[in-house]
């Protein structure tokens, strides 16, 4: 009898139907608990089972509207129509998020559905409602609001919805009515009394909305969400301590110290606040006291991040892994972690893991971004944040990021379109202004700049950029009165600003006042000694004042003070050249990349030196090494393409490189230069003229264009045209290296006489 019943018991757990529903039931009771993040886990748990089974997509999609993850509830609650399109419940929720997305077609579309088999359902039809209105016809929307009040003239919600309406149309007397009318109508409705609260709370009216909150906290004492609206409310007054004091309490009320999201509330507020050391010191302790919890233990990683205290973050990850390895929001945060510890290519695969996991996350692809912009593949860094504005619009981390790489990769055209996108996503943020008058500036638009930075300073008078910016703009209109006013403005917020020092030395030395820019920066460095900008700072004014010697110092000083200093470890070599000092400069270049192995500017400066010491092998060597980093870098690869056609390199690989460069440097006549010298020495002589024709016109003065254009028109028959430019080759450059070579071909040409 034992026998049979353990053979019928381990039967059941086998059954996939019962462990589908086990897992549900399991996560039905932690949703019940409000621990969205462990509920979650338990609907995948059952979806792994029977993908088809619609009620965990819908349980799983409320998890994740409750954890903020919109998107992955979307996800879910798309899956859950398709397999059901008859659950109201699941077409309502997608259709709110329509609507949360700004996308009120698709909204209407759905609430549409469930008006199509329940023609009363006064939730769809405010959902209507609200699609009209945001579509700017508040009037109809308001028609359709009272539309759903005929249609359940009990329902409390929908007189909620039409009082927000009214409001939005000045109709503050109506809208008071309607909340008055929902709150009459359901005296136990939290909603409605939150509403009335946000209302009055516009209004200023403080001491009723305040009512308003605790008549919602003592219908709902358990709802998180209505302390911290009114904690919001104290701060909004003025008055964060007793926010601060008020959320202490409450978090270790009876109804939400067992509640995740009650006993975070603190350390939410410190957050939102920007009080980091606070909220550190909180998370620290909720990550004691509840090391199982997922969001806690994200949300202390995240600020260990901001810390920059990237080692205790890993720590506190490596935990959530072993707990969760594969939670998506824990691999993204792993990737972020490594690409911060300088592993960004172990990074990448863990992102990509990820962002197959969920594609359809911006957040993925927008960390996937980072990692392999810090590889320097670029190519594939754009595309991730390309990718993550489209799946999330509103999202400005990716616009950041791409407009920060179009302007170190002078791409105008994006970053144009990335500052705009900034603008609207953050109006009242200066950066997007910032980028977008930097793009105008390159165009050559200086009145539209000018508007654009006069619309950041209005935005964050104490940011210095502006002014700096601004500085600029009167500098190159050589309106340098003004430019230095605009200069120590920004002196005045941040008194260590080097941009802004460096464009009052700029002035100074335009208006040939060498000495005075000299004591100017020599009066920083008195008053702030160890800074690696103002040495750099210090030598460029040497090197203006004729005395690289003390250049020399100056810089060996900034390298010293900061081993990054990329600017200053190529500045400094460069003097070491020009003082005759080839093997310092080359340690020097040397130095600098052991501590910046991925300042590819360094491997090129090296690269030169020594070809033109003659020994091209090393050179090519170091344009390799670059390449390695970042396979496109068009200065490396126009370099090592030319040193290969000049001793015998493969040529194919040649123009491959070369064709790289000019992708990569469009409009410089050396990439133009290298690409026709390559096809030239491939036998394609009609594209290597057309390229060395673009060349020659954009720097006549050249020799090397003349001579390789007079080449390859030689190869093509045209002797009278090779004639000319050997002739004005030898001409313009008596001396040139190829000049017996030239004089070989003019000798044997048929028009040579």
């Amino acid at each position: 009898m034992v026998a049979v019943l353990a053979v019928a018991f381990a039967g059941c757990s086998r059954d996939p139907q019962v462990r589908k529903q086990k897992y549900f039931d399991k996560g039905k009771a932690y949703a019940d608990k409000g621990k969205y993040a462990e509920a979650a886990i338990e609907f995948q748990n059952s979806l792994q089972i029977d993908p088809q089974f619609e009620p965990a997509h819908y349980e799983l999609a409320l998890c994740f509207l409750k954890q903020g993850a919109l998107q992955r509830a979307y996800n879910e609650l798309a899956r859950a129509v398709q397999i059901s399109p008859g659950d109201s419940n699941a077409q309502v929720q997608l259709a709110n998020l329509f609507l949360a997305a700004r996308k009120p077609s698709d909204a209407r579309e759905h609430a549409q559905l469930v008006l199509n088999s329940d023609p009363q359902n006064a939730q769809a039809e405010i959902i209507i409602a609200e699609a009209d209105a945001s579509q700017g016809d508040l009037a109809k929307g308001i028609d359709e609001a009272q539309k759903a009040i005929q249609m359940d003239p009990r329902r409390s919600a929908s007189y909620v919805s039409l009082a927000l309406l009214q409001d939005h149309n000045n109709d503050a007397a109506g809208a008071e009515q309607n909340l008055k009318k929902a709150i009459a109508l359901d005296p136990k409705s939290a909603p409605a009394a939150l509403a009335a609260g946000q209302f009055y709370e516009s209004e200023k009216r403080w001491t009723e909305a305040e009512q308003q909150f605790q008549s919602a906290i003592a219908i709902e004492p358990g709802n998180p969400t209505l302390r911290a609206t009114l904690a919001a409310l104290y701060v909004n007054e003025g008055r964060k301590d007793l926010a601060e004091q008020y959320l202490q309490s409450a978090k270790n009320s009876p109804e939400l110290k067992n509640n995740p999201s009650g006993y975070r509330l603190l350390g939410d507020y410190y957050l939102s606040q920007g009080q980091l050391d606070k909220a550190s010191a909180e998370f620290a302790s909720l990550y004691a006291a509840h090391p199982a919890d997922i969001l806690v233990s994200r949300a202390y990683v995240g600020i260990l991040i901001l810390q920059n205290r990237i080692d205790d973050a890993s720590k506190v990850e490596d935990q959530i892994l072993r707990n969760f390895p594969s939670d998506f929001e824990t691999q993204v945060l792993h990737g972020e972690i490594l690409t911060r510890q300088g592993k960004p290519n172990d990074a990448i695969p863990v992102l990509e893991a990820a962002v197959k996991t969920a594609p359809d996350n911006p957040v993925g692809h927008y960390y996937l971004g980072i990692a392999y912009a810090a590889t320097s593949n670029f190519g594939q860094a754009q595309f991730h944040w390309l990718e993550a504005e489209r799946l999330h619009p509103g999202m400005p981390e990716p616009e950041r990021a791409l407009a920060e790489y179009a302007a170190r990769s002078g791409n105008t055209s994006l970053l144009i379109d990335s500052s705009e996108q900034l603008m609207k996503i953050e109006p009242k943020s200066p950066e997007g202004y910032l980028y977008h008058a930097r793009a105008l500036y390159t165009k050559g638009d200086l009145a539209g700049a000018e508007t654009d930075l006069k619309q950041a300073m209005a935005i964050a008078p104490q940011n210095p950029l502006a002014y700096e910016r601004m500085g600029d703009l009167r500098y190159s209109q050589k309106q340098y009165t003004e430019a230095a006013k605009f200069y120590n403005q920004a002196l005045g917020i941040d008194p260590a600003s080097t941009s802004a020092l460096t464009g009052l030395v700029n002035i100074d030395l335009a208006q040939k006042q060498p000495a005075q820019a000299l004591r100017f920066v020599q009066d920083q460095l008195a008053r702030v000694s160890q800074n690696s900008g103002l040495y750099f700072l210090l030598g460029q004014v040497e090197l203006r004042n004729q005395d690289p010697a003390k250049a020399q110092d100056a810089l060996q000083k900034a390298v010293a003070l900061d081993q990054n200093n990329v600017a200053a470890f190529e500045a400094l070599a460069q003097v070491q050249t020009s003082l005759g000092s080839i093997d310092q400069a080359i340690a020097n270049y040397q130095r600098g990349i052991e501590a910046n192995p991925r300042a590819l500017q360094l491997y090129v400066a090296e690269a030169i030196l020594y070809e033109n010491r003659g020994e091209w092998q090393k050179a090519q060597d170091l344009y390799q090494k670059a390449l390695g980093i970042q396979s496109d870098y068009p200065v490396a690869a126009n370099n090592l393409a030319y040193l290969m056609l000049e001793h015998g390199g493969n040529v194919n690989v040649a123009v491959s490189l070369a064709q790289t460069a000019r992708r990569g440097l469009p409009d410089l006549p050396g990439t133009a230069d290298t690409l026709g010298w390559a096809y030239y020495h491939q036998g394609v002589y009609n594209a290597a003229i057309d390229m060395l024709q673009q060349a020659e016109k954009a720097e006549p003065s050249n020799p090397n264009y003349h001579y390789h254009l007079g080449m390859a028109y030689e190869k093509s028959n045209d002797y009278a045209d090779a004639k000319k430019q050997l002739q004005y080759t030898l001409q313009i450059s008596p001396n040139y290296a190829h000049a017996d070579d030239i004089r070989k071909v003019l000798s044997g040409s048929p028009t040579a006489n």
